[in-house]
């Protein structure tokens, strides 16, 4: 086989093989060779700063030293065995112990999947099959996931929207679909319906912070209706802080899902609560009719659980979180300042661990508000950025431990250079 190895050679290949030219994940206009720290680069060479950090789990940089010697260390022992291993059982109690609501948990391979799950466990526990979730919220690629995650019409709420062909039309009838920050309609849907099982929200919706007040008002309305409250905390998980956004807001769901850092690089996930609900994972508690089903080939695969394990002591050293939200702030206010100075109207969107730039006048509450008045604006501010030696994602930026002062330097020009080219537009 021909030995390709310029970047728009691996394009070529990719479009071959694949369907739209990539993954599904990411730009497929560029193939990334390697990471180091807070870099990666290109097939022809070209050094980004990461702030795409793999979608979030690349919390410390790219080849930690002490994730490698972990990983390491247990590769000869075995990569996988479809049983309980060591590994995996030190990841759960750590975890345990992490996570307010975690009594038990059950692991899977990625965060879609265990979104799946906890809407299963929820329904299982309850006996209900309704389930609440956001307009805009994102949890996974399953049928319900898929319901107004991205819709392109607004409809009235509740009606449910697929995102996706191939689902079923029944799904939505299952799916009751809410503003994020709107306690008084999660309320009248609530009041109106009494088959609902959970609610599902991100407390950090992709970058949609909730607003003071209601991710408290939603635990009260789900022990008021007796309804389980799901946070899904795949990306907020062991990022907001060492327990996650259940720690940083102080509010405990029945049920919540992680994955990305706590697989420390390596495909792993999980789902956990107290352990009466988690009894549903027990056949020989609940029996047949109760039991949940729920097996993976890898999943607590020993690699990834090293890899986590090793990733959760070194975020446990005093200072991580410190350090990681003085490194958010700096992103952050370098960009506010470059905006400002260019009489650019903005609003600076998320928490300080994960954020991005909305290019509007009005605030950001929901999936509806939460948009740029010129969405152009926003290609060519991202599009100078990574012209400039910025890795991200259009819509989010992932701080990092990696990050030094030297890339922050180096950001903040990008930044600069990327606010005048749509100054001048």
């Amino acid at each position: 086989m021909q030995n390709l190895s310029t970047q728009d050679e691996w394009i070529a290949r990719a479009r071959a093989v694949f369907p739209a030219g990539g993954f599904g994940n990411f730009d497929p206009g560029i193939i990334i060779a390697r990471g180091e720290g807070s870099h990666v680069w290109d097939e022809n060479g070209t050094d980004y700063i990461d702030y795409l950090i793999g979608s979030g789990p690349m919390l410390l940089g790219h080849g930690h030293p002490e994730v490698i010697e972990a990983v390491l260390e247990q590769l000869p022992k075995g990569m996988t065995f479809f049983a309980n291993n060591a590994k995996g059982i030190e990841l759960a109690e750590a975890i345990v112990e992490a996570v307010p609501c975690c009594e038990q948990v059950r692991f899977v391979t990625s965060g879609g999947e265990a979104d799946m799950y906890a809407i299963r466990l929820a329904r299982a526990y309850t006996g209900r099959n309704k389930i609440l979730k956001f307009e805009g919220g994102y949890h996974g690629m399953s049928a319900e996931a898929q319901m107004s995650l991205a819709p392109t019409t607004h409809v009235n709420f509740p009606q449910a929207v697929p995102d996706s062909a191939g689902i079923p039309p029944g799904v939505a009838d299952q799916m009751l679909i809410a503003p994020f920050n709107d306690l008084a309609a999660v309320e009248m849907l609530l009041a109106e319906n009494d088959d609902i099982a959970a609610i599902i929200a991100e407390p950090l919706q992709r970058i949609i912070p909730a607003a003071p007040g209601f991710l408290q008002g939603l635990r009260a309305l789900c022990d008021r209706y007796s309804v389980l409250l799901i946070f899904d905390e795949i990306v907020t998980g062991f990022r907001l802080a060492y327990g996650g956004a259940q720690e940083h807001y102080g509010v405990t769901p029945d049920i919540c899902t992680l994955g990305k850092i706590i697989g420390g690089g390596f495909p792993l996930a999980a789902l956990g609560a107290s352990a009466e609900i988690m009894r549903h994972f027990d056949k020989s508690i609940v029996g047949t009719d109760k039991w949940l089903m729920q097996l993976g080939t890898l999943s607590g695969n020993p690699i990834a659980a090293a890899a986590g394990l090793k990733t959760m002591e070194i975020l446990r050293r005093d200072g991580s979180y410190s350090r990681l939200r003085e490194t958010g702030r700096a992103l952050q206010q370098m960009q506010s300042l470059a905006l400002e100075g260019a009489g650019i109207a903005h609003q600076i969107c998320g928490d300080e661990t994960l954020f991005d730039v909305f290019f509007t006048t009005g605030p950001c509450r929901d999936y509806r508000s939460a948009k740029h008045d010129d969405p152009a604006r926003n290609a060519t501010y991202n599009a100078t950025l990574r012209q400039h030696g910025i890795f991200k994602s259009p819509g989010k930026l992932y701080p990092s431990l990696a990050i030094t002062p030297v890339d922050l330097e180096k950001t903040e020009y990008a930044i600069e250079r990327a606010v005048q080219s749509i100054a001048l537009t």
